[in-house]
């Protein structure tokens, strides 16, 4: 089964989907590794591998193989830039970051990026990338035109976008370590245009109560990362997101 079909699956009939977000930046491939294995015990559907910096090469290659000697759940590359593709990955959110004001995150990088995801054989998955306020690191280092929290009719403008030019998946971005979620206006609006196709929410999800609140307003898919990297039990931390988001 394709990683895009599973992922649908799992959102039609079992609720809302969690992916974990691992940056192979962030710890040794060992422990990205150990993360990985844990959040799987705790009932994460999927693994996003991938960064806004340092996050591709030899350490992308290593954290992606260590990942899958722990677990067999689906690895998702989620790169940073043209360098954050890797063939030992399952799939790969191809992405274009629509609000950013530099090209390269248009359509440079996924220019560059794109042959090599052609010969390694995995699967790309079309998403819209779309930053919302605060925006962290990732809204920095892509440039991006930060979406006002209070401004969804915005977002919804950019996830139109993305869906009529082809793009399955729209993905609405807090920010790394953001203090809050993007809100249940913009979720609910957006989720609204975009019909049957999927909507991801990530950045400021910390607990339980705030992934039910992104679900119930119409996420898909939520993602979790930071929360991860500073949770001394991370089976725990990902079966208080997942049982409040499942059916």
């Amino acid at each position: 089964m394709q990683v895009e079909e599973y992922l649908d699956k799992i959102a039609e009939s079992e609720g809302t989907v969690h992916l974990t977000l691992i940056d192979p930046a962030s710890q040794t491939p060992d422990q990205a590794a150990e993360i990985a294995h844990a959040a799987a015990l705790g009932g994460t559907d999927a693994i996003m591998v991938g960064g806004s910096t340092g996050a591709g090469g030899v350490l992308l290659d290593q954290t992606l193989l260590k990942i899958k000697e722990k677990t067999d759940k689906p690895t998702i590359l989620f790169p940073g830039n043209a360098s954050g593709v890797s063939k030992h990955a399952d799939a790969i959110f191809f992405m274009s970051l629509l609000n950013s004001r530099d090209i390269n995150y248009i359509t440079t990088n996924q220019a560059m990026g794109a042959p090599v995801v052609y010969k390694s054989g995995i699967e790309p998955i079309s998403m819209a990338y779309i930053i919302v306020e605060p925006g962290g690191t990732v809204g920095w280092v892509g440039d991006a035109k930060l979406i006002p929290k209070r401004k969804p009719e915005l977002a919804v403008a950019y996830a139109l976008a993305g869906k009529y030019l082809g793009m399955h998946y729209t993905y609405l971005e807090a920010g790394s370590g953001a203090d809050s979620p993007v809100t249940p206006e913009m979720i609910g609006a957006v989720k609204h245009v975009l019909g049957n196709n999927k909507l991801i929410v990530g950045g400021g999800i910390r607990d339980g109560e705030t992934a039910k609140m992104c679900a119930l307003a119409g996420a898909d898919m939520i993602v979790t990362g930071t929360i991860l990297e500073e949770s001394s039990n991370v089976t725990a931390k990902i079966e208080e997101l997942v049982s409040a988001i499942k059916k």
